[in-house]
């Protein structure tokens, strides 16, 4: 949230509602085509193939494995855990303290009554979506502890990159979006 310091709470409906609107986001097309693209390149999950086909598999996968994760860590655990899946930007202070900010979210929320505390929705957020997209979509061959993990840490790193992008975009686009100021001419 940017330029919000207390909000009131949301819903369930709320937070379900701005989960589905965070998963179909239109930035989301391109960005399951990259990581499928490098999945690809990499040939990870060996048993999605390779050609169309294959590429195909593991941009579904990775839309899938988004959108649980999304629902996950937005919805589901901070309505049971009555946690605010909201970022709240910082907006002052040096860039490696608002980066330092940014990432330490991940780990700490907000509760619905404002409190901080640990992130519980992210981290088991995280960790239980990647148990269900491994062990039930994913290549029988790669139903594994260690690609659980691996999904896992990949998915709490894209939004930890998430988030600190979340801190500096309104920066970013006042600074681009900028119209140079008319100049007068009177003396």
């Amino acid at each position: 949230m940017e330029n919000a310091t207390q909000l009131p709470p949301l819903s369930s409906w709320q937070k379900f509602k701005a989960a589905a609107l965070t998963s179909f986001d239109y930035f989301n097309y391109p960005w399951y085509g990259a990581l499928a693209g490098i999945s690809q390149a990499e040939n990870s999950e060996k048993g999605y193939g390779q050609g169309m086909v294959g590429y195909a598999k593991r941009y579904g996968a990775a839309f899938a494995d988004g959108t649980i994760e999304n629902f996950m860590t937005g919805a589901i655990l901070p309505s049971i855990l009555k946690e605010d899946p909201r970022f709240y930007q910082s907006y002052s202070g040096t860039f490696w303290g608002r980066t330092g900010y940014a990432i330490s979210r991940i780990f700490v929320t907000r509760t619905d009554s404002g409190h901080n505390r640990f992130n519980f929705s992210e981290i088991m957020g995280s960790a239980l979506s990647a148990g269900i997209s491994t062990y039930t979509y994913h290549p029988r061959e790669d139903r594994t502890l260690a690609n659980t993990a691996s999904v896992w840490g990949s998915q709490v790193g894209y939004d930890t990159m998430t988030i600190v992008m979340k801190e500096f975009w309104p920066d970013l686009r006042r600074k681009f979006s900028h119209k140079p100021q008319a100049h007068s001419l009177a003396p």
